[in-house]
C-alpha cells in the first residue's frame, strides 16, 4: 500500500472512532445497556460455536490460553476506501472476568462490495491480554498472513501469530481462513457497556 493511501486510511479509521466517541457522550437507558451486553455475550457465543466446529483444536488453545477476544465485522466498500465496524468482547481465562469492546478498520484500494467475518484473538499470557484491553490495540496498513497448519490437535493450528503472544483466528462466510488478512484497524474498549450499571433506586 502506497504512503499516501495509509495516510488516507487513518484519517478515515480516526473519524470513525471520533464519530463513535462522540456518540457514546449521549448516554443510553440501563435497559439498552443490557440488551446490548447479552447481544455482544451471544455473539461471542456464535463465534466460537463456529470456531470449534471448523477446528476443533481451537477449544483447547483457548481453554489454556490467558484469554480470548471475539468480534464480528461487517465491512462496506465503495470506490477507494472501505470501512468496518464492530463489536467484540474480551474474556479472560482466570476468572471469566469480560471486558465489552469496539473496533473499526479501513481498507484502501478499489473495490465494491459486502464483507462479513468474524475474528478470535488468543493470548498466551497475562501481558499480552491486559494490554489488548486497557490501552487497546492497532494495525497501520494491509497485509496477509498464512495461517498455522501443524499435525492434527497442534495448538494455534488454523491462526496466525500477529504480535508476541497473541495469535489470530479468521473466519469467513466460508469458514476458517487459510490466509488470514490484516487492514488499518484499532480495537479499544466499549466505555459505555463496562460501565457499572446504574443502582436501583
Amino acid at each position: 500500500m502506497r504512503m499516501r493511501d495509509i495516510g488516507s486510511a487513518w484519517r478515515v479509521l480516526a473519524a470513525g472512532v471520533l464519530a463513535l466517541a462522540m456518540g457514546a457522550a449521549f448516554a443510553q437507558p440501563p435497559e439498552d445497556l443490557a440488551r446490548e451486553r447479552a447481544e455482544a455475550r451471544a455473539q461471542s457465543g456464535e463465534v466460537l460455536a463456529r470456531l470449534y466446529a471448523a477446528q476443533p483444536s481451537a477449544k483447547s488453545a483457548i481453554g489454556h490460553a490467558a484469554g480470548y477476544a471475539t468480534f464480528r465485522n461487517l465491512g462496506i466498500k465503495i470506490g477507494v476506501a472501505g470501512t468496518g465496524k464492530g463489536k467484540g468482547l474480551a474474556v479472560r481465562g482466570r476468572d471469566r472476568r469480560e471486558t465489552f469492546m469496539r473496533f473499526v478498520e479501513v481498507q484502501a484500494g478499489l473495490g465494491v462490495g459486502i464483507r462479513k467475518y468474524d475474528l478470535v484473538f488468543v493470548f498466551e499470557d497475562e501481558k499480552a491480554l491486559e494490554d489488548f484491553i486497557t490501552k487497546g490495540w492497532a494495525y497501520s496498513g494491509q497485509t496477509s498472513l498464512v495461517a498455522k497448519r501443524g499435525s492434527k490437535g497442534d495448538s494455534f493450528d488454523g491462526a496466525a501469530a500477529i504480535s508476541p503472544g497473541i495469535w489470530l483466528y479468521q473466519l469467513t462466510s466460508s469458514g476458517l481462513a487459510a490466509e488470514i488478512t490484516l487492514k488499518s484497524s484499532k480495537y479499544y474498549q466499549d466505555k459505555d457497556l463496562n460501565a457499572a450499571p446504574a443502582a436501583k433506586q
